[in-house]
């Protein structure tokens, strides 16, 4: 590990708006001591909450913070060195509506009560084309997000990746999830509201990177209600021809469900 990120995780202990409970510290017989007690423990106020999951640097936790201080706002990720710069920017700012989390989101469901939960954000996430189960908008992680949203609430996202939003589309209509908003060219869009715009104005660094090489910015947000059976659609669908940022994709598969 480099001195630079060593300096990181060193800081990121002293930062009061952290916690760090990757995999390999928890334990079944160790429960998170905040599930359940995040707005008495850590936030003091009865907002609701609204999570960003794979949050990176953290810009979009930060700037949904910023835009609605009467919210309580958790970015989750497991990459400290990432997660370093949103944590500080918000202790910086004194912003008492964020905190960060630092886990694997594969155990997100340890660490808030039933109906904890009002909405969840998911920038940019890392399509998977390869392995449903790994992706964030797959009907496993659905059910692991159940565990803790409320009924009904609402999944944003917001993505480069033609294959993730048309799997997830398709995924949301199968199970007949009922879809708000969607688009596969968010900034040449016309119609959406002013409210929306704001928010979706906000850009990450993978962002800025994704639209200067010229690709649409796609986003759909739906809600996820408790009592619906999830299952996966069984369509193909055209991989994408890019993995990450000025990287070819390695797979030489044209499809994948």
């Amino acid at each position: 590990m480099s001195k630079g990120k060593l300096q990181k995780f060193a800081e990121m202990e002293t930062f009061t708006n952290v916690f760090q409970f990757p995999y390999s510290a928890m334990t079944d017989n160790k429960p998170f001591a905040m599930k359940g007690s995040w707005r008495s423990g850590y936030f003091h106020n009865d907002n609701p909450i609204v999570l960003e999951l794979g949050c990176g640097k953290g810009e979009y936790t930060v700037g949904l913070a910023k835009l609605f201080p009467d919210v309580n706002f958790i970015g989750v990720d497991i990459k400290g060195a990432r997660m370093h710069a949103g944590a500080k920017q918000a202790m910086e700012e004194n912003l008492k509506n964020v905190a960060f989390l630092r886990t694997n989101i594969e155990i997100i469901d340890r660490f808030f009560e039933e109906g904890e939960v009002e909405e969840i954000w998911l920038t940019f996430s890392d399509p998977q084309m390869k392995n449903p189960r790994k992706r964030l908008t797959s009907t496993f992680f659905m059910e692991r997000y159940r565990h803790f949203l409320a009924d009904g609430g609402i999944v944003h996202l917001k993505t480069d990746s033609n294959f993730l939003y048309t799997y997830t589309s398709l995924m949301a209509d199968h199970n007949k999830l009922p879809v708000l908003f969607r688009t596969d060219d968010l900034y040449h869009t016309d119609g959406i509201d002013q409210d929306t715009k704001k928010i979706l104005d906000i850009k990450t660094y993978y962002e800025a990177q994704w639209i200067e090489r010229g690709l649409n910015i796609k986003y759909m947000k739906f809600q996820l209600p408790k009592d619906t059976k999830l299952e996966e659609s069984e369509v193909e669908i055209p991989l994408d021809e890019y993995r990450s940022y000025k990287r070819t994709k390695r797979s030489s598969l044209e499809k994948s469900k």
